[in-house]
């Protein structure tokens, strides 16, 4: 069984936390988020830690526990570092561009893609071949980036397609005579 609430979360310089009832609000230098808890869990801050607890010993409890200590500690990282996540794209003709507020992805069909970029997020392309989200809501910056990548997801044969950075496309042969 996992141990994962029993750990506090620590608060780094720099990022302010608040507690009113059971909504957390972190302010940090990237932006400000909140976390609204479950009754079940009662968060608490002591010294330079963020403690989270089981008010009640049920199963349901127990759950959550895990969960929201993850949650929690991915809002203070969010307001201090951020998150981000690299896109590859693999292809002849492949390609994506920044256009006004929008993301613009020729990926081999016969229109272009405009992908509609979401408030608190940056997307860069310092190349035609890669895409690069950040944002301080590692939840947003996640479906962002799988939004994305399943507009053209990898193919098995060739590697075509838009890929994470740190995925591994397992390539098979092809037919032989």
């Amino acid at each position: 069984m996992s141990r994962v609430g029993l750990n506090p979360v620590n608060i780094p310089d720099g990022v302010s936390l608040a507690l009113s009832g059971n909504k957390l609000t972190a302010k940090g230098k990237l932006g400000e988020l909140s976390l609204k808890f479950v009754d079940e869990i009662e968060p608490s801050i002591v010294g330079d830690q963020l403690v989270v607890k089981i008010v009640n010993d049920t199963l349901n409890s127990r759950k959550l526990w895990g969960t929201f200590r993850s949650l929690a500690g991915n809002l203070v990282k969010g307001v201090h570092e951020g998150f981000t996540r690299v896109l590859d794209i693999n292809g002849v003709g492949y390609r994506a561009a920044i256009q006004g507020e929008s993301l613009v992805l020729q990926l081999g069909y016969s229109h272009e893609i405009n992908f509609l970029i979401p408030m608190g997020l940056t997307i860069d392309c310092p190349t035609q071949t890669e895409i690069i989200i950040t944002g301080v809501d590692k939840q947003l910056v996640g479906s962002v980036a799988a939004k994305i990548r399943s507009f053209r997801p990898p193919e098995k044969f060739k590697g075509k397609g838009v890929k994470y950075r740190e995925e591994l496309i397992v390539r098979k042969e092809g037919k032989k005579k």
